[in-house]
């Protein structure tokens, strides 16, 4: 049973025999122009041998020969073997071309094989089987080595799905679970009165605020994460700052937070929607998770090698330094549980898609005593 390639007629393994061909051709090539010289050496050397006069009998085995006849004879001769033992000897090189390419050519090919068995048996459950090592330590190798780390961060990419599908069904079941509780028992009850169902209405809606929060949030997510930014403008950190506190100022003051804000001028090249959702993510996580009577301060200045920085920092419960990194993980929030009603989850992982998009980077640092402060640096308008 031959296997086919891709292509149709192509044997999938042809290139053992491309490659055996041509070693042979071109051995046999370079065999016919050696012959061809020792062919033109013989017939120079035989004629380069001095001529006796013209009549000159030679005896020969006690028969006298005519000179001319014995050196025209003695050339065919010469010829002749050279002729045959060049044939032989171009057979016989020729012969063991193709055999030797053939065979060191399957050896050659051998971790190229390996790959191709290797990813023709991958499949989405089995992502974990690697090539590894080969033997050699060429092209070959290095095209292994390339193909591990491609695996690795494919199986890392579907982890990662897995993990995010697996959070984000969890995260809409439960307003889903309370909508469906909620309708249940006030129908099953057939004395409800107007109160309850006012009651059954507000539960609703809240569940429903919350799942289209979550619906928005993973929209945004997937439109952000990997993309290009479809709108570049000159944006001031700034006024970016100011919008989004507008929209937490009344839940901050609810819970009597101290406020500072150290605003320098800091322009930004990018989409202002995005910079303002990433500034609103922060102070919006900022004010969610401080305390009673808390603290919360606020800077944008330039940084080095004409960069901007958005510093947000705030008072709140006592963070694990290990714990910090995976905060920007979706559905991972800071010292509450992953079902907890305040939030999505999706906070930081928003602000970190939204930053790499605009070409910055973005570090959380847990404050002593409590509380978290978080870098966004940003590279500054020309």
């Amino acid at each position: 049973m031959i296997r086919r390639s891709g292509l149709p007629g192509l044997p999938a393994r042809s290139l053992r025999a491309r490659i055996s061909v041509l070693a042979t051709t071109l051995v046999a090539v370079v065999s016919v122009v050696l012959l061809w010289l020792a062919w033109r050496l013989v017939g120079d050397s035989v004629a380069a041998v001095p001529q006796l006069p013209p009549g000159t009998l030679v005896r020969v085995d006690g028969v006298d020969v005519e000179a001319s006849v014995l050196a025209d004879h003695l050339q065919e001769q010469a010829r002749r073997r050279m002729v045959a033992a060049g044939i032989f000897a171009f057979v016989s090189v020729v012969a063991a071309a193709g055999i030797l390419a053939w065979t060191l050519t399957s050896r050659v090919l051998r971790p190229l094989r390996e790959i191709t068995d290797t990813a023709r048996r991958l499949s989405v459950e089995s992502l974990g089987e690697r090539i590894g090592r080969v033997r050699s330590r060429d092209e070959l190798a290095e095209l292994a080595s390339t193909f591990d780390a491609m695996l690795d961060r494919l199986q890392a990419a579907f982890d990662a799905q897995r993990h995010f599908v697996a959070n984000a069904s969890h995260e809409l079941r439960t307003p889903l679970a309370v909508i469906r509780t909620e309708l249940e028992v006030t129908l099953s009850d057939e004395h409800a009165d107007v109160a309850e169902l006012r009651r059954m209405a507000g539960v609703v809606q809240d569940a429903t605020d919350r799942a289209e929060r979550m619906v928005n949030s993973l929209l945004l997510l997937a439109r952000t994460e990997g993309t290009e930014l479809a709108v570049t403008e000159p944006v001031d950190l700034v006024d970016v700052v100011d919008s989004a506190w507008s929209a937490v100022r009344v839940a901050a003051e609810r819970k009597n937070i101290t406020t500072q804000f150290r605003l320098e001028r800091t322009v930004v090249f990018g989409d202002p929607a995005l910079l303002e959702r990433v500034a609103g993510n922060l102070l919006e996580n900022a004010v969610t998770h401080n305390v009673e009577d808390g603290w919360l301060e606020v800077i944008t200045k330039p940084w080095e090698g004409r960069r901007v920085a958005l510093i947000v920092s705030s008072s709140g419960e006592v963070i694990d330094p290990d714990a910090v990194a995976g905060l920007f993980e979706p559905f991972r929030r800071a010292g509450v549980a992953r079902t907890a009603r305040t939030g999505a989850g999706l906070g930081l992982s928003i602000v970190q898609a939204a930053v790499r998009a605009h070409g910055g980077t973005v570090r959380a640092e847990p404050v002593p005593g409590g509380g978290l402060a978080i870098t966004v640096v940003l590279p500054a308008a020309a």
